[in-house]
């Protein structure tokens, strides 16, 4: 006598369809993305915000001091010469950056919008401060900018206040959208 073995694991979700264990990791895979960056630009922006040594135009660690150390080795120095006219106030633009965009990827919330925020704090992070980096893949800033395109490109369909404003929107439209 021969026994079979069940094959199928599906398991019913919410939409009506079934669908196995590969496609509920595919329909999340970029949250975890989402929560690590999100996470990482609050912990960041809030870091920079508190850090007293950071926000001064001169001085160990400060925001002046680190942009005036790579201002030859950047990709781009004329970049590096417009923070410096206002060091102070090119660190609080980057750490409120670093917190809405952190924010908004946590939350899932203007998800495309933040990710793009992101993309652009990394991009400039990366031609300026870790561009000297030997070999490249040393400076995390060119890292973050890979890791933001995902959800620049998919935004955040999943477990996230977009979800819940397109799902409130379909319901208010008749279910049409």
């Amino acid at each position: 006598m021969t026994h079979s073995m069940r094959m199928d694991t599906h398991s019913s979700y919410h939409d009506g369809g079934r669908r196995d264990w590969r496609d509920a990791a595919g329909h999340y895979a970029l949250l975890p993305l989402r929560v690590f960056l999100g996470v990482t630009f609050i912990y960041a922006g809030l870091d920079k915000l508190t850090d007293s040594a950071f926000m001064k135009s001169g001085g160990a660690g400060s925001i002046g001091d680190t942009m005036r150390a790579v201002r030859d080795s950047s990709a781009i120095p004329a970049l590096v010469d417009l923070a410096l006219k206002n060091p102070v106030g090119f660190g609080y633009a980057i750490a409120l950056g670093e917190l809405a965009v952190g924010i908004g990827a946590l939350l899932g919330l203007l998800t495309r919008l933040a990710a793009l925020g992101g993309a652009l704090i990394s991009l400039s992070l990366w031609l300026t401060v870790s561009w000297a980096s030997d070999p490249y893949y040393y400076g995390n800033d060119l890292a973050y900018l890979m890791a933001w395109l995902p959800l620049v490109l998919a935004g955040a369909p999943y477990l996230s206040l977009d979800a819940a404003l397109r799902a409130r929107r379909r319901q208010r439209s008749g279910g049409l959208r």
